[in-house]
């Protein structure tokens, strides 16, 4: 039976402690650690016990600890003789492996059955444990003074530095503690803990572990006095860590490790730190209070440095606790390039094909640019680098929202959880919620997926599409979902990330290309409504960086935008990364397409200065340039003509670049160039297409008019663009006459409460009509 008894009598685990939540950079650095649920610095199970240590605590301890079999019979025989002359308990001759035992066992009484019981299970533990194991438990699970239990756990509290690299006279200090340790008290005991560190010392000298140089020099060295702070460097990872744990505790039964050796930088961490800090300095003087950036290696996927916030937890009332990496935020026009993408891969737009930027109302939904302007057409590309509001929403427009919505979801973003409908247009000017931890993962997955392009044969590989991974144990994002099919083809890829190159970065005035030794780098700002969130985010075919700048409270501050505050962060972590070179041209899904220099589009018959651009193979289907047409004008090419009134043979054809007229009104005031038709010869008709049309207001529109200074009722202005400015216009509203233009197209209108129709006239009897409604504010 005892037999039996003493094969089961230790439990498989012998310490059920809560532990510190420990974080480790790549090297193995602290970055972070934090109090274990009881109270205590316990740092978790560590398997390797520096040989400082191992030498210290036996020549203390228990001298032959690696001869006898858990009990010391000499040991015991001295321990007796010396408490029988005491007449007091002055020793107990206990091993490490039985103290290993009573450190398992808890708090229980000193008396001789407890001894017997663990000299006993002493000598089972060695019978299944290494000696090794039984010191490294020993080590840390040992008291330390205070509420300071392990080695590890002492070594950083007492001298901020981990025990492989304590010096002698340091491990002495602390392998006497675990003996007695109350001696560890700031201002106390210390002549009694001195004592009993030079006797160790004494000890390693006489037993040659040691040369009395060495000896001689420890004694020297101070004794531990007041505990020191531990590393705070990623409070807001070890945060993460801690949900994290606690989704794993919940799924498993198995014991889970609070210690995580993570994918952290950590010179990069305390770099990127220091960028931030130095930035919240002027940021602080606009009321912007917080923070946040992380970096990632595109080719593994790891997070080399994540700071979720500038932590400051002496001021609450900045909330530097919120870890806004892993927040929903208003991501602004950050989602940008993605639909740019998305009509690249399908064919459905060529990279510098134009697009219209004019005033736009769509179902009550009228977006502006940021600069309040126009440019009446501009190119695709430009507008994504100029991050160009209505151009994005007229893309959207033709792609169709409920499509991108897929694609942002198939992309990884979790936060959308809401249907399309509910975002509709505004979902590319930042309509939604995302995280910055997310937007970062899925433009390091675009950069990963192209580099992989060769290895995969050109083929789409869906474990090239990730979210950023800090550490082993992450479960972050475990429900990302998984590209479908292809997102987006390699060759719409490259010119997305080459769009995304000419964006003009902060203080450089676009000369920063002129440089042989500036980095290329693509990357989108981002600025949410009301001045809310600033958001820069870049990459290249190492790394990808995400910052964000603004208040967790959600106030807005005037100026905070992406360009202004988040993207000269973004630009100094980038010169902190080493340099890479550009992505290559594709090598899979191109064609060579002929294409339009004026209009980007597919060139067409009437085109006459063609190119030839590299674009995907899916562009065969792109439409052909609506704007080049032939014209008909007379020998001089002063007045366009038609057959009515001059004879074929007298007339000239010719290609002519042809904007709508919105779109020509805004153009030709930013490109001096544009050449606007030639007026019809008088006599000839004008058969051929509209010559004037209404700018404002559009199809729809809701107009509240405020009052002026003087109280009185404002006036709306309404304006129309024609091809000849010598063209008479007549305006009427609900079909009542109100006045005529002539060259300067504008009506000054004061319309009553409600719906109505705007019609105008030209000489020739062709009109226009637009219908709108005057609303009051409430």
């Amino acid at each position: 039976m005892f037999l039996i008894w003493f094969c089961f009598c230790l439990p498989s685990q012998l310490f059920i402690t809560p532990t510190s939540y420990v974080l480790e950079d790549a090297d193995r650095n602290l970055l972070n650690a934090s109090i274990a649920e009881d109270g205590q610095w316990r740092f978790p199970f560590d398997a390797d016990v520096p040989d400082k240590f191992s030498k210290c605590i036996t020549t203390f301890e228990d001298k032959r600890f690696f001869y006898h079999p858990g009990v010391d019979p000499i040991a015991l025989c001295r321990a007796i003789v010396q408490n029988i002359k005491s007449k007091d308990v002055v020793s107990g001759g206990s091993t490490i492996s039985m103290q290993v035992i009573r450190l398992s066992r808890g708090a229980k009484s000193r008396n001789i059955f407890n001894k017997l019981m663990e000299s006993i299970l002493a000598v089972r533990l060695e019978c299944t444990h290494r000696k090794s194991t039984i010191l490294a438990l020993y080590a840390s699970n040992a008291p330390f003074g205070s509420n300071v239990v392990g080695l590890d756990a002492a070594s950083w509290r007492y001298f901020g530095r981990p025990a492989n690299e304590l010096s002698w006279g340091e491990m002495a200090s602390l392998a006497v503690l675990p003996n007695a340790p109350s001696l560890v008290h700031p201002g106390k005991n210390q002549q009694e803990l001195l004592r009993k560190r030079n006797l160790l010392l004494d000890k390693l000298a006489d037993s040659k572990i040691i040369d009395s140089t060495t000896a001689q020099l420890s004694r020297l060295e101070p004794l531990p006095g007041a505990p020191k702070p531990l590393p705070q460097l990623a409070p807001h990872l070890l945060d993460r860590f801690k949900k994290d744990i606690a989704i794993a505790k919940a799924s498993s039964k198995k014991n889970i490790s609070t210690e995580l050796r993570t994918t952290v930088n950590m010179q990069l961490q305390i770099q990127v730190n220091r960028i931030l800090y130095q930035h919240h300095q002027q940021l602080q003087s606009n009321q912007i209070n917080n923070a946040a950036a992380m970096v990632v290696d595109v080719e593994t996927g790891n997070i080399l440095s994540y700071i979720g916030n500038i932590y400051q937890p002496e001021d609450s009332s900045i909330e530097s606790h919120v870890d806004v990496l892993a927040s929903k935020r208003s991501p602004g026009s950050t989602l940008k390039p993605l639909l740019y993408c998305s009509l690249l891969s399908e064919g459905s737009m060529l990279p510098q094909q134009l697009v219209p930027d004019i005033p736009t109302q769509i179902n009550g939904y009228a977006p502006q640019n940021f600069d309040l302007g126009y440019d009446g057409a501009v190119p695709a590309n430009w507008a994504l680098a100029r991050s160009l509001n209505i151009p994005a929403v007229k893309m959207l427009q033709q792609y169709r929202y409920q499509r991108f919505y897929n694609v942002l979801k198939q992309c990884g973003f979790t936060t959308l959880n809401r249907p399309a409908d509910f975002y509709g247009m505004s979902l590319i000017l930042g309509g939604c919620e995302i995280s910055p931890y997310e937007l970062c993962g899925v433009y390091a997955s675009m950069a990963r997926m192209y580099l992989h392009q060769q290895k995969n044969k050109g083929r789409w590989n869906d474990d090239d599409w990730f979210m950023p991974n800090y550490g082993q144990q992450s479960t972050v994002n475990s429900q990302q979902l998984k590209p479908q099919s292809q997102l987006f083809d390699y060759t719409s890829m490259w010119s997305t990330f080459n769009a995304m190159n000419e964006v003009m970065r902060p203080g450089e005035e676009g000369l920063w290309n002129m440089f042989q030794s500036s980095e290329r780098i693509a990357w989108k700002t981002g600025t949410s409504f009301g001045f809310r969130d600033g958001w820069a985010v870049g990459f290249t075919a190492k790394y990808c960086v995400v910052v964000w700048v603004g208040n967790t409270t959600g106030e807005g501050r005037p100026d905070l935008t992406g360009i202004n505050t988040a993207a000269p962060i973004l630009f100094d972590i980038f010169r902190s990364l080493p340099t890479s070179k550009w992505f290559a041209p594709p090598q899979y899904d191109f064609i060579y397409l002929p294409v339009c220099n004026q209009s980007g589009y597919k060139a067409g018959p009437n085109c006459i200065d063609v190119d030839t651009m590299l674009v995907s193979s899916h562009a065969q289907q792109a439409a052909v340039c609506p704007y080049h047409k032939i014209i008909h004008v007379d020998k001089t090419g002063t007045y366009r003509v038609t057959s009515n009134c001059i004879s074929p043979s007298d007339m000239i054809h010719q290609s002519w670049f042809v904007l709508p007229p919105a779109m020509e009104y805004y153009y030709k005031q930013r490109h001096a160039d544009y050449k606007s038709l030639p007026p019809f010869m008088s006599g000839c008709s004008n058969d051929i297409q509209s010559s004037f049309e209404i700018i404002y207001p559009q199809e729809g529109a809701q107009i509240f008019i405020p009052k002026e200074i003087s109280g009185e009722k404002g006036r709306t202005v309404f304006s129309v663009t024609t091809r000849n400015n010598q063209t008479k216009l007549f305006w009427s509203i609900d079909d009542i006459y109100i006045g005529e233009t002539e060259n300067f197209h504008q009506m000054a209108v004061n319309p009553a409460h409600g719906k109505h129709r705007l019609t105008v006239v030209d000489e020739n009897g062709e009109s226009v009509t637009r219908n709108f409604e005057i609303v009051e504010k409430e």
